[in-house]
């Protein structure tokens, strides 16, 4: 692996080559930073009652923390995106000239950051306590638009924590999130009981998806090849609310646990040279 230095911040851990830093977050100073950045509040055309916009703020050290919060009576959470899927927006009905025909799908939105290929890393410390789940992710924002993903992108999932401490291994999902969705997985995860921040990287290139965890690999996927620009996830959501389409609401451990946090101390993208 290689070491990168960022000045007055602590290095990213890098496969060998040479490499040329293409964007990062460093979440300096105590405002989220809007231009890069947009909150999830909605998924596959409906607003999602397990987000808020008031879950992120900027501790002044260099850090974005997330916090579950009560908000209304539900116990909530946040997601943010460098993008937009094309499916999540919930659709306001309009008509085509004078009939009444219209695409399900709501207006579309110009997204802040896109990438293909590179390496993707992700420092952070874990969530705590049960109740909810975190993630760093990249999305195309038209993944399902074909069963091509050299065409229409795939879900990458570079780390994923549902339980405290419980890295799963790592998915690839193509064709979208219905009857044409296809998986790959691979890695073991890692258990990560410590309390610290560890990095979570991803090597896209024309081979496949490589997964690290602290500089180490854990696995690649050689299949739904990519060449479509993504967006970045970094995301948090309570546990509960996909379980019964009607009646979303939280499970008991996010009531208990309001006020835990998961924190990143940095994003970055790099592109090989």
């Amino acid at each position: 692996m290689a070491i990168y230095e960022v000045k007055n911040h602590e290095p990213s851990v890098l496969p060998e080559g040479t490499w040329r830093l293409a964007w990062s977050d460093e979440f300096d100073g105590t405002e989220l930073d809007r231009s890069k950045w947009d909150y999830r509040m909605s998924m596959m055309g409906k607003p999602w009652p397990a987000w808020t916009d008031k879950g992120v703020h900027l501790d002044g050290k260099g850090n974005v923390v997330f916090t579950m919060l009560e908000e209304d009576g539900r116990i909530v959470s946040s997601q943010l995106q460098t993008g937009y899927n094309f499916m999540d927006e919930p659709v306001v009905y309009s008509k085509f000239g004078v009939s009444d025909l219209q695409w399900p799908i709501g207006k579309l939105k110009k997204s802040m950051y896109l990438h293909s290929h590179g390496y993707f890393e992700c420092r952070c410390r874990l969530q705590e306590k049960e109740g909810w789940r975190s993630a760093f992710w990249i999305q195309s924002p038209i993944i399902g638009a074909s069963i091509d993903p050299a065409v229409s992108g795939v879900e990458i999932d570079v780390m994923e924590c549902f339980k405290p401490g419980v890295v799963v291994p790592h998915n690839v999902f193509t064709g979208g999130y219905g009857l044409d969705m296809q998986r790959e997985k691979v890695g073991i995860g890692a258990e990560l009981h410590d309390g610290q921040f560890h990095r979570f990287g991803l090597l896209w290139d024309e081979t496949g998806y490589e997964f690290f965890i602290d500089g180490q690999s854990d696995g690649k996927i050689e299949t739904h090849l990519s060449a479509c620009p993504e967006f970045i996830l970094i995301s948090t959501e309570v546990h509960g609310y996909r379980k019964d389409r009607n009646n979303r609401v939280h499970v008991p451990e996010a009531a208990e646990n309001v006020g835990d946090t998961f924190l990143v101390d940095y994003v970055r993208v790099f592109d090989k040279i």
